[in-house]
């Protein structure tokens, strides 16, 4: 359980930092920080600490395939609508994209996997 509480923490400190930095004048910091993969980063030594080794390979495999199919689209949605219909209206559509194409892709991947 203590193991849910660091990987709570963490996420969330990282979360502030990115934040924190393209609030005080620092964006390209801020961008590099949302760029690096911090989610699959814990959730893997996690994954790695508490399954093994394998349980991490499936899921890097899985997180590659997801993100062409996924989540380009999702961010591309945002890049493209935030300044013609405003940032959260697109990060709503994006949400929106993504889900139903992770679904769709999850359904395919586990009957071929």
């Amino acid at each position: 359980m203590i193991d849910y509480v660091y990987a709570f923490f963490a996420g969330g400190a990282i979360t502030a930092a990115v934040t924190a930095l393209e609030l005080t004048g620092h964006p390209t910091l801020s961008a590099m920080a949302a760029l690096f993969p911090v989610v699959t980063w814990l959730s893997y030594l996690f994954i790695g600490h508490l399954d093994g080794a394998a349980a991490v390979s499936r899921h890097a495999l899985f997180v590659i395939l997801g993100t062409i199919v996924a989540w380009m689209p999702y961010m591309f949605i945002i890049y493209y609508y935030s300044t013609r219909i405003g940032v959260a209206r697109s990060i709503i559509f994006g949400i929106i994209a993504f889900l139903v194409l992770a679904f769709l892709f999850a359904t395919v991947y586990n009957k071929f996997v």
